[in-house]
């Protein structure tokens, strides 16, 4: 898995074979397959450990904050971003390789989604408990625009400093889920 979380980051899913990866990891493709079906499946394997662990970061930032929405948003913002930027490679795995490896992570991309969406609804439900707007639309509004940031800082020449990307994300998430 060491050797997929570098090589699936960069080259990339779609540039990694199967003999490059055993080669890396020192081990034979029989060892391979007896740990895995197939490149798409440790892909998929380390997605979901990155959402995992990202997932817990974030909702133990936002237990942890004073119990308004700004500092709620603020804190877990915060937390992804310096959780997903923290390794290049768990940053590109995440919104990059995601997206290029085509089919291979769809549904584990929606799990990770809808994961998301949900802790965002429970964190702002008790500031808006009648919004006018759907809750699970504005999240996932929200999501976009975060994974978008994200990219830009992945792939930018002058990449934006983590505080320009987690205030600008605040500004967003703030206004989006401020307003009914």
């Amino acid at each position: 898995m060491a050797a997929a979380y570098t090589l699936y980051a960069k080259p990339g899913f779609a540039a990694t074979t199967i003999e490059r990866l055993c080669s890396e990891a020192r081990i034979s493709n029989r060892a391979f397959y007896e740990c895995f079906g197939g490149r798409e499946e440790l892909l998929q394997a380390l997605h979901e450990q990155c959402v995992e662990e990202s997932l817990a970061v974030v909702a133990k930032a936002v237990q942890e904050a004073p119990a308004t929405l700004d500092d709620r948003v603020r804190a877990g913002i915060r937390a992804y971003i310096e959780f997903a930027t923290g390794d290049w490679r768990r940053a590109r795995i995440m919104h990059l390789e995601v997206r290029r490896s085509g089919d291979v992570l769809t549904a584990s991309r929606q799990r990770a989604v809808d994961s998301f969406a949900r802790l965002i609804e429970e964190a702002s439900a008790e500031f808006h408990p009648s919004d006018l707007l759907n809750r699970r639309l504005v999240a996932l509004g929200a999501i976009g625009a975060l994974q978008e940031l994200l990219i830009e800082w992945l792939l930018a020449e002058e990449p934006p400093s983590i505080d320009e990307l987690v205030g600008v994300a605040v500004h967003i998430f703030g206004r989006v889920l401020g307003e009914s």
